[in-house]
């Protein structure tokens, strides 16, 4: 039994294929971001599966795609756990920006690659190879225009007061936004970052909203000048992007690429279902 999981910080969707390829089952767990979990998190977020405790013996090659595989400290960390439960498997570990080139770009092509999501980070794909000129270093210092960088943006502007008060008495209804609760889920508690993007789907409900604009824009502005112009070929190449952030916000992006001469690619709001066929064409060729 082979597991293809593609994990990101708020969601984790595993599909489990046989030897010739055909699709045994699909699950979903939380997100496992080893840069913001704990092993024992890690590990009960993944035993409380059903389809995965109950199959965890006949899992033979295991291929994680994961948010905060960058390095190798948290890899080292997920794949401790991995080892405990799927005790027969070989696993393999990379980092999601393998998972979002195998998703998008078709084989041979050059490309840039993006993930929008909760976090964000960027790729260049020579056609073979993977490139990052951006070490990503999380939430906090980096993540521009991903679902937690938008719901930083909210919060700050709810606070600030440059939110309309319409929106404003809209938001206070639609979350708790006392500073002991937003203090408590940023500093005390698990997944900050996951926390924060909860905020991003009221920015993209809004998003006609002229002060909502242009938080989108300088935030997409602030992506493409630190992570996508760090390429000297990003105006020759398609620029393809991942995730949910991403695919609320394709208008938003197209124009933002247009107005500085690069172009769209493809948007994959789910890189999963691209990910199982990458794998299946390998065992095709027994790989």
């Amino acid at each position: 039994m082979i597991l293809v999981v593609d994990s990101g910080s708020t969601k984790t969707d595993w599909i489990s294929v046989d030897s010739q390829g055909k699709t045994l089952f699909e699950t979903q767990t939380l997100g496992l971001n080893p840069q913001v979990l704990s092993s024992a998190i890690l590990k009960e977020r993944i035993i409380n599966n059903f389809d995965l405790y109950q199959n965890r013996k006949e899992v033979t090659h295991l291929y994680f795609y994961g948010a905060g595989c960058g390095v190798e400290s948290p890899q080292h960390r997920i794949r401790k756990v991995f080892d405990e439960i799927f005790i027969h498997a070989d696993i393999n570990i990379k980092e999601d920006t393998h998972a979002a080139v195998y998703a998008a770009v078709e084989p041979g092509e050059k490309a840039i690659v993006c993930i929008l999501g909760t976090g964000s980070n960027c790729t260049y794909y020579d056609g073979k190879n993977i490139e990052q000129r951006v070490t990503s270093l999380g939430y906090i210092l980096m993540d521009e225009a991903s679902g937690n960088f938008f719901g930083k943006q909210l919060i700050r502007s709810y606070y600030f007061k440059t939110m309309s008060k319409d929106l404003a008495r809209e938001f206070e209804k639609e979350y708790d936004l006392s500073p002991d609760t937003i203090k408590e889920n940023i500093y005390r508690k698990e997944n900050p970052n996951t926390y924060l993007a909860t905020f991003s789907k009221f920015l993209i409900k809004h998003k006609q909203n002229d002060v909502f604009q242009d938080i989108i824009a300088k935030g997409l502005e602030r992506f493409i000048n630190h992570q996508i112009l760090q390429f000297e070929n990003a105006k020759e190449v398609p620029i393809h992007f991942i995730g949910s952030i991403a695919f609320f916000l394709e208008e938003e992006i197209n124009k933002a690429l247009t107005l500085n001469g690069l172009t769209m690619g493809t948007i994959v709001k789910r890189p999963i279902e691209e990910l199982v066929n990458y794998h299946k064409h390998l065992i095709e060729l027994g790989q």
